[in-house]
């Protein structure tokens, strides 16, 4: 789907109107070219009544400050330890930052507020070693932030927190986006990086329950790449405290907050709170989707030709695979009672969901239904996909002799010479 396309972005408003979307931007991303573009995504939300709370980061502007001094920070995402140099030029770099995304909104002509929302206090000493200058949240003032969003004005958070003395303290702004996002019942947390997404052993994670992505942080913590590793712990606690999304995209493609909110396949990693996936079986509505699910397979020959007319006659057989409320794999059961054999058929994932196991819980999913309907014996017939059908799905190869006669005819009159994979049910 083309992020510009309305007809894509209708289905997504109803259920993300009045919702707040927290966007945490790191300072490299604010620092590029293609940072007006996110402005301009976050004025498109805006306009569909979807309200923003933007917080940022400054690392990429401390460097640069740094580099222009001659200093070298003790730290540069204020997750350590922050000494007085460190303290000075992170208070310009958190300025020059907010500064920007306000000229920015206001270009967008978005009205926009600084509030000193966060409450820090001091890390304090850990392990021996005195943090300084560096702090953490300690609460968030939600009822300031809704009543800025009640009246229109998104909130801009830096990665600063003061206490009850007026302290200023410097807080790691993945912290913050966190806190701000659980304080105020946010329906996503975007995070808006320089990376694709998490990238875990070198691949990109597509969506990923915040269990496994907890178990993989606990037990592989070096498959992320270091730059990476805040970005999911911070993801998995927002999960853990009931945000139900979170994304991690990057901010220097054109349309990229569009790109992930407004299309189920989205362009960086979603951590999930909860299984939001379901097979269910089709209906009436669903015959467009099926149909181009199943149209490039087609093409290939992977499956057998289907015309919307077949469909729809046999439309009772199909089930479909949906993620957020949207299709993305289906798949036929075809019922031979006189034989107790069901035929799996026209089963069809979109490119971007495959090899995540979609495929097999359809495999289980059937062979549960095929049962309850007193089948013994479960059919699949595959040109390119067989050997997946054994690997995965423990389905043997049989001979023309195992279908039954009308399948059979139908079978010999296509001359596709598919082969015949056979499960028994136990």
């Amino acid at each position: 789907m083309k992020p510009t396309d309305l007809r894509g972005i209708l289905q997504y408003i109803p259920r993300f109107r009045e919702k707040t979307f927290v966007i945490s931007l790191d300072g490299a991303v604010v620092a590029d070219e293609n940072f007006a573009n996110i402005l301009t995504d976050v004025a498109v939300l805006r306009s569909l009544n979807i309200n923003v709370v933007l917080t940022h980061g400054a690392a990429e502007q401390i460097r640069r400050l740094a580099a222009r001094t001659g200093l070298t920070p003790s730290n540069d995402d204020g997750s350590g330890v922050t000494d007085q140099p460190t303290f000075e030029i992170a208070l310009d770099a958190a300025h020059e930052v907010t500064h920007r995304v306000m000229e920015g909104l206001a270009a967008q002509d978005l009205r926009a507020a600084a509030p000193n929302a966060i409450t820090a206090h001091p890390v304090g000493i850990l392990r021996g070693i005195d943090h300084q200058h560096t702090g953490k949240v300690e609460r968030v003032d939600a009822p300031l932030l809704e009543m800025l969003l009640g009246q229109g004005v998104i909130p801009v958070l830096p990665p600063l927190g003061f206490d009850g003395e007026g302290r200023t303290f410097r807080v790691n702004s993945d912290a913050v986006a966190v806190a701000v996002a659980i304080a105020i019942g946010a329906a996503k947390l975007i995070f808006v990086t320089g990376y694709d997404g998490l990238l875990a052993g070198g691949q990109l994670l597509r969506q990923v329950l915040v269990t496994d992505l907890e178990q993989t942080l606990t037990g592989s913590p070096t498959a992320f790449a270091p730059e990476l590793i805040s970005k999911a712990r911070h993801a998995v606690q927002a999960c853990n405290a009931a945000v139900p999304r979170v994304h991690v995209i990057n901010g220097r493609m054109d349309e990229a907050l569009l790109s992930e909110v407004f299309s189920n396949e989205g362009i960086g990693t979603l951590v999930f709170a909860s299984e939001y996936r379901e097979i269910r079986r089709a209906m009436r509505k669903d015959v467009p989707e099926i149909l181009k699910l199943i149209r490039p397979s087609i093409a290939k020959e992977e499956l057998a030709r289907r015309t919307r007319a077949n469909i729809e006659r046999n439309l009772a057989d199909y089930f479909i695979y949906e993620i957020d409320h949207n299709p993305v794999a289906c798949v036929a059961l075809h019922v031979y009672p006189g034989d107790s054999l069901a035929e799996i058929a026209s089963l069809c994932v979109k490119p971007a969901h495959e090899n995540q196991g979609i495929g097999r819980k359809f495999i289980q999913y059937l062979e549960q239904t095929a049962r309850e309907l007193g089948m013994t014996r479960l059919l699949a017939l595959s040109t390119q996909a067989f050997a997946w059908f054994q690997q995965k799905g423990g389905f043997v190869e049989g001979s023309v002799d195992n279908l039954p006669p009308a399948r059979r005819e139908r079978y010999l009159q296509s001359g596709r010479n598919s082969k015949i994979l056979i499960k028994n049910l136990g």
